[in-house]
């Protein structure tokens, strides 16, 4: 008898079971069928009764748009127009500013300007909030649209008004456009035994370029890493990079809204080139890539990292298609990095282990007046046959042609090393190579 009233309960038991899962299941289906149909009564009304004639699928772009923008703000709708100009920019050359941006607390901000292009030459700086694109307020412009009004014909003019912190009023900064070209690595020697290496953006021939570089420098003693306004690139780059500085460990992971989502990138111990001591500078321009390279570095005390609390892009956006001829898509962040440690970079950045400012390094008062006796000699002897007129015109030419050989040497010197007068003018590369050389010594 107990065992018949045992087995009717679990019966009973399963039974209500399978039958509130139905139920849920139920609910959430009518749930699900009352937000859709909520969403076509708003396109049907807006159609129906808007004061200009507005068509449906102008509507539904714009209902699209809309969603997009609230998720996130590095998710985004890609019309037609968008996808193209996203293919353009990905495959081709283009018209452009040079430039990455993006959006915090909903304002168009400058993540970086990149080296030694239109922007970086005509003094945008990373943390400039863009307020106005050339007469168009960028206040609730969607990004795609702010970085569509920022490209065009190379050599035409843009005006960007900006406010920056420090000033009290915003400033207009006029920008010809030009075809935007990178170049994202290259090394420089820091008197004869350290070697600094810059990164200005993760290309997919990053990796390759450093190996050559740190190859051919084989007598280094330590390594100054600058990936300062750098806005980030490809992730397997940034990954590689990495792995040539750290032989073992995670080095980043990716984490979707499910736990088995999970993905890790480890090291390789047979990938590292060099276990030198090593310093990496970063600023508010350097995201995405930079921020897990400089995050992996720090969690795994391989570096120390110096300058100031960098961007925070730790998010991973894939672009899948609404349409079956992929015309159009949407961008839509899917996961978010983290690295070894376990925290998150998105809107947090790295804080540096060692706070340095931009601007010059404070040194002592030089003494314009104070000569050495070899120059003063030489100075009154050119004076003196100045006075007497001695000097022929082929001495004058020779002497000419003398100088423009020592700068075109000099010129050439400076590319290759990191000057004093470098290091005066960068108080970060300045308090680098400082502790890069503590580093050396404490090791």
């Amino acid at each position: 008898m107990m065992k018949k009233f045992l087995l009717a309960s679990s019966f009973a038991l399963v039974l209500s079971h399978g039958l509130f899962a139905k139920e849920k299941s139920e609910e959430l289906t009518q749930s699900r069928f009352e937000s859709l149909t909520k969403l076509t009564q708003v396109i049907g009304t807006v159609e129906k009764y808007y004061v200009d004639d507005v068509k449906l699928q102008e509507i539904v772009n714009k209902a699209i748009k809309g969603l997009m923008q609230e998720l996130d703000a590095h998710s985004s709708f890609l019309d037609k127009k968008s996808t193209k100009e996203m293919s353009i920019q990905t495959n081709g050359e283009f018209g452009g500013l040079g430039i990455t941006v993006g959006m915090r607390d909903s304002a168009l901000t400058v993540i970086s300007p990149i080296d030694g292009t239109p922007a970086y030459e005509a003094g945008i700086k990373s943390g400039d909030i863009i307020l106005k694109i050339d007469d168009k307020s960028t206040l609730n412009m969607t990004l795609n649209d702010a970085v569509g009004l920022m490209r065009g014909k190379p050599k035409t003019k843009i005006n960007l008004t900006v406010v920056r912190k420090g000033e009290n009023k915003p400033l207009k900064i006029t920008i010809v456009r030009d075809i935007i070209k990178v170049q994202s690595v290259f090394s420089k020697k820091i008197d004869d035994n350290l070697l600094y290496l810059r990164i200005a953006s993760f290309d997919k021939k990053v990796t390759d370029k450093l190996k050559d570089i740190i190859k051919k420098h084989t007598k280094t003693k330590g390594i100054v890493l600058d990936l300062r306004n750098n806005p980030g690139g490809l992730l397997a780059q940034a990954i590689s990079v990495t792995d040539l500085f750290v032989d073992s460990g995670v080095i980043v992971s990716q984490k979707g809204r499910d736990a088995s989502d999970e993905e890790k990138f480890y090291a390789k111990y047979t990938n590292t080139l060099t276990d030198v001591p090593m310093v990496v500078l970063v600023n508010a321009g350097s995201a995405s890539a930079s921020e897990i390279v400089s995050g992996a570095l720090q969690d795994h005390k391989r570096a120390i990292i110096i300058g100031e609390k960098t961007f925070g892009k730790g998010s991973v956006q894939a672009v899948l298609p609404i349409v079956k001829d992929r015309s159009e898509n949407i961008k839509l962040t899917i996961a978010k990095y983290y690295l070894p440690s376990g925290r998150t970079i998105q809107a947090k950045g790295i804080t540096p282990d060692i706070i340095a400012f931009a601007g010059k390094t404070v040194t002592e008062p030089s003494n314009d007046f104070q000569i050495k006796e070899a120059d003063l000699k030489k100075h009154l002897e050119e004076e003196l046959e100045k006075v007497e007129d001695k000097k022929t015109k082929k001495e004058v030419k020779s002497g000419k042609d003398k100088e423009k050989v020592e700068k075109k040497e000099e010129d050439k010197e400076k590319e290759e090393i990191i000057t004093k007068k470098d290091i005066q003018n960068d108080n970060q590369i300045n308090s680098a190579i400082n502790i890069l050389k503590s580093l050396i010594i404490m090791k």
